[in-house]
């Protein structure tokens, strides 16, 4: 365990080759950059956040002044010059400039703590301190801009322009870490918003304005861009979230608090204080709900009450052994000494004000200076809730993750202690954690048995009798689903608060739980749908569904047990359950009926909004049918594609109509949207981007409107791209346009074909081979058709194509290596090498055959066999192989399992098996070993040899 000094002692490299990478990479910079690697000081630094902390590393290459500066004038200097900066901020900053400057100082004040931290420079509280001070001084900016826009739109009237937040009517209440002062590295910021509707700054449209202040508050910390991200705001904490705006009114605060707020909500807001916006305001509301949060008599119910807390957090955390532990929520984690300090406060800060302190540590010695708490046992929690901070906070420095489980692995855990400078990590951080869980355990459950038990809703351990039938089930936490139960009993959940919802889930509860039974991991099953029961606002309806579609919930079941991402889905749009009560998609021909949903939008706005929703509705649809085995990656890649050609071809009249009205007409203007890569060839998965290229033409002018082309591609990708609840439309890459990132966004068709006659390289051109019109202006699509046939069939030397084939196949694999066994598109042999060999061909032979050209590869490799110019085994492998291979990363795209990952679980594992027809892992690896090697063969036969069909 380290202690504070002023001489750095930075923990050695785990890794040793990341390590001498960093170090290399940093003195490539530039003078200053190779002379700091080459000191002992500096490569001690280096070596330490290379060999460590792959994210740490991004830091210091990407901010390497600063770690410079950090370096020459010390953490203290330069963290306290970059919050000045920060604070100086003025509420005139454009917004694009206003959020990079907010992540650039997240990033370098994040390097600069991570300095202090590892190298033992600095104690627990300044580290959390500074951290803390970051957010609220980007979160002040954030506010202070956002009012001030408002009143230079006219709607709202601040009384002092010049200082947006005094008197504004709007505060940020910073409550959990944030409100004591203790974020941890990679932490959330929990916020509740107010507002005053009483207040002369705002008028009727308050409410809505409000809102739009919310969704840009959290998109200028939390969205992640090129520069990063500044923090996740987490507003789940105001009152009755599902049911209220996240900028709650004064009135509607203080009703909630008076008559429903509970025990859990008084803890969060024992550490509440005012951080952003009227800050007399936030101290107001504060002092009017004080009553609320600390009772005039000494109140020991709040100990049944976080006991009931502690008790989920035993049953849901109690993990075996070091490997995987969670340092927050486990047993003896940072969590259990918190609960010890803000229950003893709870109870006696009514009557002690001294005692109503947010800090964890400054609260443990006002409750020894209160003679609540034992000196010994005090300074003992003390101790080791420093150390579980500083391993919380080493854990988030390897990759900027909110993350509290040590590693899995044996290695991992190893690596881990070399980062944390603990050699002895694996005797006395299991010894850390039995002392602080029995101190917890002492306070809470005195002469009690030490055992992970739930309370079942009124007193003591779920019965013997449901005990066993949950374990004969299949159920290993059996105290966790049955406190879950006894809750949904009570009507606390939103969705179950009237009797009849009640009713109906008695009477399903059997048979969710034989259905969830069913699932490879049952747990883990339950908790998804108890989440998506927790997030309803309202349950008859979606209970009185399964009560009258029993087959439903064994279909959903198997959703929640292998697809994390479509349980959340279903979560925050119950209606999409109505896909699992149909066998095949709702809408082989989507564009009539978006037509008609899109009739009744009042304006742009409206149509994305909807055209969002359809999306997202129907994605799921294909989703679900997709891992149930309905449908394969050949159907579902072109309802998919279908699904973005209805959604685009619909959407672009709609862009151009608003365009006009904004920006006027031009003569004799023409305009399409082209797609490559999978939308193109009509093979899209779950979550594919769509790359694309606008073109445009218009009538003989003496000025080129260029300008006005531009400006309609960044509207119509703005629709396609803009984020509602449901989150974008369609992911848009426009790379593949002539010229790349480098060209204009919009092309006209006089330029694209002259580009692609004289400019165009090998591999623009096997990307055109996947190219189709989505979207076009009435009569412009045959055109644009015609001028990319025209552009393929350029004829090229044979020997060319090939060889830059071949060249950019080895360049791709150099810069872009597999992640993994999964990531199926990069590895040798894999999807890529399949689609460049169909490409290369149809570039070759196509010229001479225009039929050839076809976007899709399946249909492409066919033709080309058909035309003899693949051997029929080679076509039979390649179309075999192209399929093998869209299924598993059609199957992993839905489930979302990583690239990098080793043996699927078995929720993941059991769709694999089904799309590919194999038996078991084994099966499925030996499978893809030999159709990776029957691919290679064939493109070093073809691509890189230039042997033909009868070779």
């Amino acid at each position: 365990m380290q202690s504070p000094t002023d001489k750095p002692d930075y923990p050695q490299p785990a890794d040793t080759a990341a390590a001498a990478r960093l170090i290399s990479d940093f003195s490539s910079i530039g003078d200053a950059e190779r002379q700091f690697a080459g000191s002992v000081a500096g490569r001690a630094l280096l070596a330490a956040l290379g060999g460590n902390a792959p994210y740490l590393s991004d830091l210091a290459l990407r901010d390497s002044g600063a770690l410079l500066t950090c370096m020459a004038s010390g953490p203290e200097v330069h963290i306290a010059s970059l919050l000045d900066g920060l604070g100086r901020l003025p509420a005139t900053t454009p917004r694009a400039t206003l959020a990079a400057a907010l992540r650039q100082a997240k990033r370098q004040v994040a390097l600069a703590l991570a300095i202090a931290d590892i190298g033992g420079l600095w104690p627990l509280e300044r580290i959390t301190g500074a951290l803390s001070a970051l957010a609220e001084l980007a979160l002040r900016a954030v506010v202070r801009h956002l009012l001030l826009q408002l009143h230079e739109a006219g709607q709202i009237v601040l009384p002092d322009p010049r200082d947006p937040e005094r008197g504004s009517g709007f505060v940020a209440l910073g409550l959990g870490k944030l409100g004591a002062f203790e974020l941890n590295y990679s932490s959330d910021i929990d916020l509740v918003l107010l507002y005053d509707p009483d207040n002369p700054v705002y008028g009727p449209e308050a409410s809505g304005q409000m809102a739009r202040l919310a969704r840009d508050l959290t998109t200028l910390l939390s969205a992640r861009d090129e520069d990063g991200y500044v923090f996740r705001v987490d507003l789940r904490l105001r009152p009755d979230p599902s049911a209220t705006p996240p900028v709650v009114a004064l009135p509607t605060a203080l009703t909630y608090y008076e008559s429903q707020g509970r025990t859990w909500e008084r803890a969060a807001f024992s550490k509440a204080r005012p951080v952003a916006g009227d800050i007399a305001l936030g101290r107001h509301f504060l002092a009017t709900i004080r009553p609320f949060i600390w009772r005039k008599y000494l109140d020991f119910a709040a100990i049944h009450d976080i006991h009931d807390m502690k008790r989920q957090i035993d049953a849901q955390n109690g993990g075996r052994g070091l490997l995987g532990a969670d340092v927050k929520r486990g047993a003896g984690g940072i969590r259990e000494i918190e609960f010890i300090v803000q229950t003893l406060e709870l109870v006696w800060g009514g009557q002690e004000p001294a005692l109503r302190i947010p800090a964890t540590l400054t609260g443990l010695a006002a409750l020894v200076r209160a003679r609540h708490i034992n000196d010994k046992v005090a300074r003992a929690l003390a101790a080791d809730y420093r150390e579980l901070r500083r391993v919380e906070h080493r854990l988030q420095m390897v990759a900027d993750r909110q993350t509290h489980a040590l590693p899995a692995t044996e290695a991992g855990l190893d690596a881990f202690a070399v980062f944390l400078h603990a050699p002895h990590f694996r005797t006395t951080f299991p010894a850390l954690l039995g002392r602080v869980h029995r101190h917890f355990h002492a306070f809470f459950a005195p002469g009690e048995e030490l055992q992970p038990v739930i309370d079942p809703g009124t007193e003591g351990p779920p019965p013997a009798a449901f005990t066993a039938h949950l374990h004969r089930l299949g159920f290993r936490d059996d105290r966790h689903i049955a406190e879950r139960l006894r809750d949904w009993a009570s009507g606390r959940m939103p969705a179950l608060r009237t009797p009849l919802a009640r009713e109906i889930l008695d009477g399903l509860v059997p048979h969710l739980l034989d259905a969830l039974a069913a699932q490879p991991d049952p747990d883990k099953a339950f908790s998804h749908f108890d989440t998506l029961l927790g997030q309803q606002r309202a349950g008859v309806q979606l209970l009185s569904l399964f009560r009258r579609n029993p087959a439903l919930l064994r279909r959903l079941a198997a959703v929640l047990g292998a697809a994390p991402a479509l349980a959340e889905h279903l979560a925050q749009d119950a209606q999409a359950l109505e896909a699992l009560l149909s066998p095949t998609a709702r809408f082989a021909a989507p564009r009539p009926v978006l037509r008609r949903q899109l009739a009744e939008a009042r304006d742009l706005e409206q149509a994305t909004a909807i055209t969002r929703l359809f999306v997202r509705r129907e994605e799921f649809h294909l989703s679900v049918a997709t891992l149930e085995g309905r449908m394969d990656a050949d159907a579902a890649g072109k309802l998919r594609s279908a699904l973005a050609e209805s959604a685009l071809s619909l959407l672009l009249p709609l862009v151009l109509a608003a365009h006009r009205q904004r920006h006027g007409t031009i003569r004799g203007a023409r305009f399409a949207v082209v797609a490559m890569g999978k939308a193109g060839a009509g093979e899209m998965l779950a979550g594919s981007d769509l790359d694309l290229m606008m073109l445009y033409d218009h009538a003989p002018a003496a000025i080129a409107p260029t300008p006005w082309f531009v400006r309609l591609s960044h509207a119509f990708t703005g629709a396609l791209t803009t984020r509602g609840k449901e989150g974008q439309l369609y992911h848009v890459d426009m790379r593949l346009r002539p010229s790349g990132n480098q060209g204009p966004v919009a092309v006209s068709l006089a330029a694209f074909r002259r580009y692609q006659a004289h400019e165009a390289w090998t591999w623009e051109r096997l990307a055109l081979t996947r190219a189709r019109v989505l979207a076009a202006t009435p009569g412009f699509a045959p055109v644009v058709r015609a001028a990319i046939g025209e552009a393929l069939c350029r004829p090229d030397p044979a020997r060319k194509i090939l060889a830059d084939t071949a060249a950019m196949r080895d360049r791709l694999g150099a810069e872009l290596p597999p992640r993994g066994i999964w990531d199926v598109k990069a590895l040798s042999g894999g999807m890529m090498e399949v689609s460049f060999i169909a490409q290369a061909l149809q570039l070759i032979h196509g010229p001479a055959r225009p039929a050839l050209f076809q976007p899709n590869t399946k249909a492409a490799l066919q033709a080309l066999g058909e035309a003899g110019l693949l051997r029929t085994d080679d076509a039979a492998l390649l179309t075999s192989a192209d399929m093998f291979w869209r299924s598993i990363q059609g199957i992993n795209r839905i489930t979302g399992l990583p690239d990098h990952a080793g043996e699927p679980p078995p929720a993941m594992l059991a769709p694999l098996l089904r799309a590919t027809d194999n038996i078991d892992f084994s099966h499925l690896r030996a499978a893809m070993d030999e159709t990776a090697q029957g691919v290679q063969e064939i493109f070093n036969r073809i691509i890189r040899e230039g042997g033909g069909p009868e070779s």
